[in-house]
């Protein structure tokens, strides 16, 4: 397999699972410049090409803080039921477009009720657009099951509130639970009553950690919240020299928790300073369950096919390294054991060799 030769049109035929894929951050340019519209918002452009530049650009500050400030313009149309339907469905066609069979996307409900939806409102108008957007999805031939994760936004006050919705909506399309935003000054443990609560309940999390703050963000969320996965952890490397793990990294690596890395949203924060020295590659290579992941498609100008290429291109990655990340993905999902299982051998290992 790794003698294959990988272009961008085997990438695309290769079946993909992203984890990590924030809603607000993977909106149409054409979708936001219409829903704009409707709203009365105004954008720094109409034209959908330059905005979707526009994105790209004030993404690549190399600063955490003034990318997540990017994403006042997709919020602003995010909080109407019809907008909500809309980037919702949108957003599975748009998976199911790039080859991903799986994927679990992530928002703050908090975040969409300025336009007077409660919450719990907010958590249902979504699952309806992913539901609408997996059946037509399904119709045209190319499924894929989308899982929802809510986050809590770490630096405000109801972090506990998403955590009960959480529990509510664990049998109706939600599947785990996330904090998300600045993460320097906002660590894990701030939030230990919510995590407790979900542990006590049976939900799973994940915990943005090691990305804007180094190993204190990852010993809480990994030893003292007990998070099953960690968002980016591209820090982690600062417990391993020249090949030897330290006690954390150890930890993380031999009980298999999942890091879900997002290459170029990384380059974009200043967490990684290239493709081909990122993180992803050498804890791959020492046995970390690494996954790959976007982020943020709109505002990092990505895709999964994107991400696959720059590190097959720029990291020397092979056939057998997606495959790899892949089947990591979805041994780490947040859905039960059988329907990962079932992904795994009925979908992507059969999709990888159908390619090849």
């Amino acid at each position: 397999m790794t003698a294959t030769r990988v272009d961008a049109d085997l990438i695309r035929r290769l079946p993909k699972a992203v984890l990590h894929d924030h809603l607000d951050g993977g909106l149409r340019p054409a979708t936001v410049i219409e829903l704009a519209a409707e709203v009365g918002h105004t954008l720094p452009t109409t034209d959908p090409d330059e905005l979707a530049a526009w994105y790209f650009e004030a993404a690549n500050s190399g600063d955490l803080v003034r990318y997540i400030a990017t994403f006042e313009h997709t919020l602003a149309v995010m909080q109407t039921r019809e907008g909500l339907l809309r980037v919702a469905e949108e957003y599975v066609l748009d998976l199911a477009a790039d080859g991903v069979v799986y994927g679990e996307v992530r928002y703050a409900p908090e975040l969409n009720t300025r336009g007077g939806l409660a919450m719990s409102e907010v958590v249902e108008t979504v699952q309806e657009g992913l539901a609408a957007g997996m059946a037509k999805a399904a119709a045209a031939g190319t499924p894929v099951r989308v899982g929802t994760l809510l986050c809590g936004m770490r630096m405000f006050d109801r972090v506990a509130e998403a955590a009960d919705l959480a529990v509510a909506f664990r049998d109706a399309g939600v599947v785990g639970f996330d904090i998300a935003g600045a993460e320097d000054g906002f660590p894990p443990a701030d939030h230990l009553a919510a995590f407790e609560h979900l542990r006590r309940e049976s939900v799973p999390f994940t915990i943005h950690a090691g990305e804007a703050h180094g190993l204190p963000s990852i010993h809480q969320a990994v030893q003292v919240c007990g998070a099953q996965r960690i968002g980016h952890g591209v820090r982690l490397t600062e417990d391993i020299v020249e090949g030897k793990l330290g006690r954390l990294a150890s930890w993380v690596r031999d009980r298999r928790i999942a890091l879900e890395m997002c290459p170029t949203s990384n380059l974009q924060t200043g967490a990684a300073t290239s493709i081909a020295e990122h993180p992803i590659t050498a804890l791959k290579d020492l046995g970390f369950r690494v996954t790959l992941n976007t982020d943020n498609r709109l505002v990092s100008g990505t895709t999964m096919t994107r991400e696959m290429s720059l590190l097959v291109e720029e990291a020397g990655w092979t056939v057998e390294d997606l495959r790899t990340v892949t089947v990591n993905a979805l041994k780490s999902a947040f859905i039960p054991f059988d329907e990962r299982k079932a992904l795994i051998d009925d979908v992507v290992l059969p999709g990888y060799e159908a390619a090849l």
